[in-house]
Protein backbone atom coordinates (compact mmCIF):
# COMPACT_ATOMS: atom_id res chain seq x y z
CA UNK A 1 0.00 0.00 0.00
CA UNK A 2 2.91 2.55 0.75
CA UNK A 3 4.47 1.80 -2.71
CA UNK A 4 0.93 2.85 -4.43
CA UNK A 5 0.74 6.27 -1.90
CA UNK A 6 4.19 6.90 -3.28
CA UNK A 7 3.00 6.40 -6.95
CA UNK A 8 -0.23 8.60 -6.03
CA UNK A 9 1.82 11.44 -4.67
CA UNK A 10 4.51 11.18 -7.06
CA UNK A 11 1.59 11.62 -10.19
CA UNK A 12 -0.15 14.03 -8.73
CA UNK A 13 3.65 16.33 -8.23
CA UNK A 14 3.98 15.22 -12.04
CA UNK A 15 0.60 16.54 -12.84
CA UNK A 16 0.95 19.78 -10.81
CA UNK A 17 4.39 20.84 -12.13
CA UNK A 18 3.04 21.04 -16.17
CA UNK A 19 0.04 22.60 -14.73
CA UNK A 20 -2.70 20.24 -15.10
CA UNK A 21 -5.22 20.68 -12.46
CA UNK A 22 -7.63 18.15 -10.50
CA UNK A 23 -11.07 18.80 -10.59
CA UNK A 24 -11.60 19.92 -7.33
CA UNK A 25 -8.50 22.59 -8.10
CA UNK A 26 -10.16 23.77 -10.97
CA UNK A 27 -13.36 24.46 -8.92
CA UNK A 28 -16.62 21.93 -9.45
CA UNK A 29 -18.30 24.52 -12.01
CA UNK A 30 -15.06 25.82 -13.55
CA UNK A 31 -16.64 24.51 -17.27
CA UNK A 32 -19.42 26.99 -16.98
CA UNK A 33 -17.35 29.93 -16.53
CA UNK A 34 -17.91 32.54 -19.70
CA UNK A 35 -15.38 32.30 -22.75
CA UNK A 36 -13.82 35.93 -22.71
CA UNK A 37 -14.41 36.76 -26.82
CA UNK A 38 -14.83 39.83 -29.20
CA UNK A 39 -16.79 39.62 -32.22
CA UNK A 40 -17.12 42.50 -34.66
CA UNK A 41 -20.19 41.93 -36.93
CA UNK A 42 -19.45 44.36 -40.03
CA UNK A 43 -22.64 44.67 -42.15
CA UNK A 44 -21.51 45.72 -45.78
CA UNK A 45 -25.29 47.02 -46.35
CA UNK A 46 -25.26 49.58 -43.01
CA UNK A 47 -21.43 50.61 -43.17
CA UNK A 48 -21.66 49.39 -39.64
CA UNK A 49 -19.33 47.57 -37.63
CA UNK A 50 -21.17 46.10 -34.15
CA UNK A 51 -18.65 45.01 -31.63
CA UNK A 52 -19.67 42.63 -28.80
CA UNK A 53 -17.39 42.39 -25.87
CA UNK A 54 -17.76 39.68 -23.22
CA UNK A 55 -16.02 40.16 -20.48
CA UNK A 56 -14.47 37.30 -18.00
CA UNK A 57 -17.79 37.88 -15.87
CA UNK A 58 -19.92 37.37 -18.54
CA UNK A 59 -20.86 41.37 -19.08
CA UNK A 60 -21.75 42.27 -22.56
CA UNK A 61 -20.32 45.51 -23.66
CA UNK A 62 -21.42 46.80 -27.11
CA UNK A 63 -20.36 49.54 -29.52
CA UNK A 64 -21.34 50.35 -33.05
CA UNK A 65 -19.11 52.01 -35.44
CA UNK A 66 -19.69 54.01 -38.61
CA UNK A 67 -17.32 51.56 -41.22
CA UNK A 68 -15.84 51.62 -45.02
CA UNK A 69 -15.47 48.84 -46.98
CA UNK A 70 -14.74 48.03 -50.38
CA UNK A 71 -15.83 49.89 -53.21
CA UNK A 72 -16.69 47.97 -56.28
CA UNK A 73 -14.08 46.20 -58.03
CA UNK A 74 -12.82 45.91 -54.43
CA UNK A 75 -15.25 44.08 -52.48
CA UNK A 76 -14.54 43.97 -49.08
CA UNK A 77 -15.09 39.41 -48.56
CA UNK A 78 -18.29 38.60 -46.45
CA UNK A 79 -17.74 35.34 -43.92
CA UNK A 80 -16.41 34.85 -40.30
CA UNK A 81 -12.99 34.47 -39.91
CA UNK A 82 -10.37 35.24 -36.50
CA UNK A 83 -8.12 37.80 -36.01
CA UNK A 84 -4.91 36.47 -37.71
CA UNK A 85 -2.78 39.33 -36.90
CA UNK A 86 -1.92 43.01 -35.46
CA UNK A 87 0.34 45.43 -37.22
CA UNK A 88 0.24 49.03 -34.94
CA UNK A 89 1.68 51.32 -37.81
CA UNK A 90 1.33 48.93 -40.89
CA UNK A 91 1.45 50.51 -44.32
CA UNK A 92 0.22 48.85 -47.51
CA UNK A 93 2.58 46.78 -49.55
CA UNK A 94 -0.30 47.30 -52.72
CA UNK A 95 -1.24 50.51 -52.55
CA UNK A 96 2.07 52.79 -52.43
CA UNK A 97 2.58 52.83 -48.73
CA UNK A 98 -0.51 53.71 -47.86
CA UNK A 99 -1.31 54.08 -44.04
CA UNK A 100 -3.14 51.44 -42.14
CA UNK A 101 -2.79 52.37 -38.45
CA UNK A 102 -4.32 49.53 -36.04
CA UNK A 103 -4.72 47.29 -39.03
CA UNK A 104 -6.15 43.63 -37.17
CA UNK A 105 -6.01 41.01 -40.05
CA UNK A 106 -8.74 38.40 -40.68
CA UNK A 107 -8.14 36.70 -44.06
CA UNK A 108 -5.31 37.43 -46.60
CA UNK A 109 -4.47 41.15 -47.32
CA UNK A 110 -7.82 42.23 -45.43
CA UNK A 111 -7.95 44.02 -42.34
CA UNK A 112 -9.93 46.42 -40.02
CA UNK A 113 -7.79 49.36 -39.58
CA UNK A 114 -8.06 53.10 -39.13
CA UNK A 115 -8.31 55.61 -41.77
CA UNK A 116 -8.16 59.72 -42.26
CA UNK A 117 -10.46 59.40 -44.72
CA UNK A 118 -13.47 60.02 -42.03
CA UNK A 119 -16.12 61.78 -44.65
CA UNK A 120 -16.05 58.50 -46.98
CA UNK A 121 -16.99 56.53 -43.68
CA UNK A 122 -20.51 55.02 -43.75
CA UNK A 123 -19.97 54.29 -47.69
CA UNK A 124 -18.18 52.26 -49.30
CA UNK A 125 -14.85 53.39 -50.56
CA UNK A 126 -11.98 51.14 -49.96
CA UNK A 127 -9.80 48.46 -51.65
CA UNK A 128 -11.28 45.89 -49.35
CA UNK A 129 -10.21 46.39 -45.79
CA UNK A 130 -13.21 47.81 -43.29
CA UNK A 131 -11.61 51.18 -41.98
CA UNK A 132 -12.55 52.72 -39.27
CA UNK A 133 -12.14 56.07 -37.33
CA UNK A 134 -8.78 56.58 -35.76
CA UNK A 135 -10.26 56.02 -31.92
CA UNK A 136 -12.90 53.52 -32.90
CA UNK A 137 -9.27 51.60 -34.30
CA UNK A 138 -7.08 51.89 -31.51
CA UNK A 139 -9.90 50.61 -29.64
CA UNK A 140 -10.41 47.58 -31.46
CA UNK A 141 -7.06 47.37 -31.85
CA UNK A 142 -6.30 46.95 -28.13
CA UNK A 143 -9.43 45.40 -27.52
CA UNK A 144 -8.36 42.26 -29.87
CA UNK A 145 -4.59 42.18 -27.74
CA UNK A 146 -6.38 42.42 -24.29
CA UNK A 147 -8.53 39.05 -25.11
CA UNK A 148 -6.61 37.84 -27.95
CA UNK A 149 -6.61 36.87 -31.69
CA UNK A 150 -7.93 33.54 -30.79
CA UNK A 151 -10.96 34.59 -28.81
CA UNK A 152 -11.71 37.31 -31.99
CA UNK A 153 -14.48 36.60 -34.56
CA UNK A 154 -14.68 39.31 -37.33
CA UNK A 155 -17.64 38.27 -39.64
CA UNK A 156 -18.66 40.13 -42.29
CA UNK A 157 -22.18 40.20 -43.67
CA UNK A 158 -23.88 41.56 -46.77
Amino acid sequence: MKTFAKIIAAATFAIAAIGFATPSQAGLFSAFKPKSKVVATVSLSQQMMFVEVTDKRGKRHTATWTVSTGKSGFETPTGAWRAKWLSKDHKSSQYNDAPMPHSVFFVGGYAVHGTNAVSKLGQPASHGCVRLAQGNAETFFELVETYGKWNTRIVVTD
